[in-house]
């Protein structure tokens, strides 16, 4: 008996004695800088997955370095980001980080079609130049250092409009919590005023036929790299003319010809994308509420979306993507009713219409391949033309081939005879050439098909300023 109870400690002392073994692990003695002469050092500090003094394991070493680099380049400040390792021994090593900055002031003169897209404007509507916004903004990026965006635009044409526009990210030393403030007034000649065969109808006059301004302020958390909240709070007023409330009685809460209301939105998002402006690996998930108050005539709405990027191979991925938008409607006026064909409810091959109602969802699957790339070489110049073209970034554009199918449903409990595709099952599949470029350029050239039979091609796409 004596024995065996020897015997069981030995055993003890053995097994819990010997201390267990660790995974091997760095610790980070310094992180350098290169190339951020407006950038400040903690905005690029914000977006590590680790800091000086963290212990990381060897084998994560490679992933973090990507993580950074990624991050880094989703604050579309940088043209180019590099994250390297310098060992110094066998358990402590320097990070250095070398970026090129983009431009970050941009006067620009302003040139914007005021359809919901450019295939709307083009061909529905001829493109004609009387449905333009054009004139000047002014859009300061990083204008401290701090990654804060100002913007102030003048703008005439289709519409007057003034908006002015300030986000602070960081206000605390911890960098979590940011803000921002807008305004925005704008008058117009035209306006969308109903909707037959899930088409936009729009009535035109000489004078002003609405008209209107807006004002928000807003409060950002962000707790870790990738989750972000939000919570936004702001007021208007909108007001439409004699001419317009003929055209549509129920265009305004009441048959009113102007509301005043305050707005509350919460937000959450959450992405993890190799590249925000092209993601071809990685998935997010964002959530919003919005209310409004008005007087009686509430509205309600609430709108997920949930996208999932997967690489199949170094040159191929595959792209999914969920959106769902629903409204408490407590008035059936004109403009509650929107749904499908605004903001992100967009489904490729019905481009040229819009649906409204209640409830609408729709999903998208896409197989990308990529073609291939091509950089422009920059020219030799004398004197001042040279050091220009020594400061321009590399003009490098990727071409991506891909097919897709797009499968949607909008629900309306008061639908109209004039619509097809409101209550049914929406269905669109085509093939796509995505040209992606510098300073987040995307271009969408789509060759798309729908239920109705209709086919076309549609461009679509944008640059970040």
């Amino acid at each position: 008996m004596y024995k065996s109870i020897a015997l069981a400690g030995v055993f003890f002392l053995f097994f819990f004695g010997m201390p267990f073994q660790t995974k091997a692990q760095y610790t980070i003695n310094n992180i350098w800088m290169e190339g951020n002469v407006k950038t400040k050092p903690n905005i690029i500090f914000r977006e590590l997955p680790y800091a000086i003094g963290s212990n990381i394991p060897t084998d994560s070493l490679s992933i973090l370095n990507t993580i950074a680099q990624q991050q880094l380049y989703n604050t579309s400040l940088f043209n180019d980001v590099t994250v390297s390792t310098e060992f110094i021994d066998s358990a402590h090593i320097d990070i250095r980080i070398k970026v090129s900055e983009r431009w970050y002031f941009f006067p620009l003169p302003y040139f914007r079609w005021v359809d919901r897209n450019f295939n709307e404007w083009w061909n529905t509507q001829n493109h004609s130049l009387d449905r333009v916004n054009y004139g000047m903004t002014l859009k300061q990026a990083n204008a401290t250092g701090n990654n804060d965006k100002i913007t102030l635009g003048l703008i005439t044409g289709y519409s007057q409009q003034s908006v002015l526009r300030y986000q602070f990210p960081y206000l605390d030393k911890k960098m979590h919590f940011g803000m921002g403030m807008g305004w925005q007034y704008y008058a117009q000649k035209e306006m969308n005023t109903a909707t037959r065969f899930d088409k936009q109808v729009f009535t035109k006059t000489r004078n002003y036929i609405q008209n209107g301004y807006r004002a928000n302020v807003n409060l950002l958390y962000r707790p870790n790299l990738f989750e972000r909240h939000s919570l936004q709070i702001g007021f208007g007023k909108l007001g439409i003319s004699d001419t317009g409330l003929l055209a549509q009685p129920k265009y305004l809460p009441n048959y009113a010809k102007s509301f005043s209301y305050v707005d509350v939105s919460v937000a959450f998002s959450k992405l993890r994308f190799d590249y925000n402006a092209y993601p071809t690996q990685g998935n997010s998930n964002e959530f919003s509420i919005y209310h409004r108050f008005s007087g009686g005539n509430n509205l309600t709405s609430f709108q997920l979306r949930n996208i999932v990027a997967h690489k199949i191979s170094p040159s191929a991925f595959l792209y999914f993507e969920n959106n769902t938008q629903a409204k408490i409607l407590s008035n059936r006026n004109y403009i509650d009713s929107r749904v499908m064909g605004y903001g992100t409810m967009q489904m490729n091959g019905l481009e040229y219409y819009v649906i409204d109602g209640n409830v609408g969802s729709f999903i998208k699957a896409e197989v990308h391949h990529k073609l291939g790339s091509f950089t422009l070489p920059k020219k030799i110049g004398i004197g001042i033309v040279d050091k220009i073209n020594k400061n321009l970034p590399v003009m490098k554009y990727n071409f991506w081939l891909k097919a897709f199918t797009n499968l949607g449903y909008v629900y309306s409990e008061r639908p109209t005879n004039a619509s097809k595709l409101s209550n049914t099952l929406l269905r669109t599949a085509g093939i796509g050439l995505d040209i992606i470029g510098i300073y987040d350029l995307v271009i969408k050239i789509d060759y798309s098909m729908n239920q109705l039979g209709d086919k076309g091609v549609y461009l679509r796409g944008g640059i970040n300023f």
